[in-house]
């Protein structure tokens, strides 16, 4: 259904929201997110991405320049064209959408360039919201402020910097981040390893930092940000 005045917007979702774009889609992962009730939301050309997995989105949000067909869509779909060049459509849809949580797929691989907009989209957002990326390997959660999840002893937890950031303190991490000050171009804390089957992390302030482990841990990140 065509809504050219956006008077649908924004689109709020009170649980989990999944973005797609139009990069590496990891099929089963959407489709298992969706039968555990997501909402899906295609940005521009994701929306064919979700169509062609077999399900049907919620919205599309985008300027529509690469989607296949902006008319021809389930009357259950409900889409927003945003016309201004100023924001990739990742950026139209997080601007344009409420929800406490959002996993977005298909913005990373295919196209560096992508990947690096999808990251500078989330850091903008994620005092606001939190924000995980998924690509073919690993999760990344864009947050800011205190945070603490569990997951398997001897994995790999990669803590990268957003913008220059202070640590107070942290447990379970083989490398403690106490008093560290990391930032790109300086010290940053990837490839660190959980001594626990808790760790806790804790900034100094609200920045934006990015959490980074293996896809297999998305249930457990999920898990701890209901909580």
């Amino acid at each position: 259904m065509q809504d050219p005045n956006q008077s649908g917007l924004p689109f709020v979702v009170d649980g989990l929201l999944v973005i797609v774009g139009g990069g590496a889609v990891d099929v089963p992962l959407l489709k298992r997110l969706s039968a555990q009730g997501a909402r899906l939301v295609g940005a521009d050309s994701g929306g064919d991405a979700i169509m062609e997995a077999g399900l049907v989105p919620d919205a599309i949000i985008g300027d529509l320049d690469s989607i296949s067909d902006p008319e021809g869509w389930p009357e259950a779909t409900r889409v927003f064209h945003i016309g201004e060049q100023i924001t990739t459509d990742f950026e139209k849809s997080l601007y344009s959408t409420r929800a406490p949580v959002t996993v977005a797929l298909g913005m990373t691989g295919r196209r560096f360039d992508h990947t690096l907009s999808a990251i500078s989209a989330a850091t903008r957002f994620a005092r606001e919201r939190r924000i995980i990326l998924s690509d073919e390997h690993d999760v990344a959660l864009a947050m800011s402020g205190p945070f603490a999840f569990r997951l398997p002893k001897g994995e790999r937890v990669s803590i990268y910097p957003l913008a220059p950031i202070d640590f107070v303190h942290s447990e379970g991490l083989l490398y403690p981040l106490d008093g560290l000050h990391l930032e790109q171009g300086g010290l940053i804390g990837t490839s660190n390893e959980s001594l626990t089957e808790r760790i806790e992390i804790e900034p100094a302030d609200d920045t934006p930092w990015l959490l980074i482990v293996e896809k297999s841990h998305l249930p457990a990140l999920l898990s701890a940000l209901r909580r």
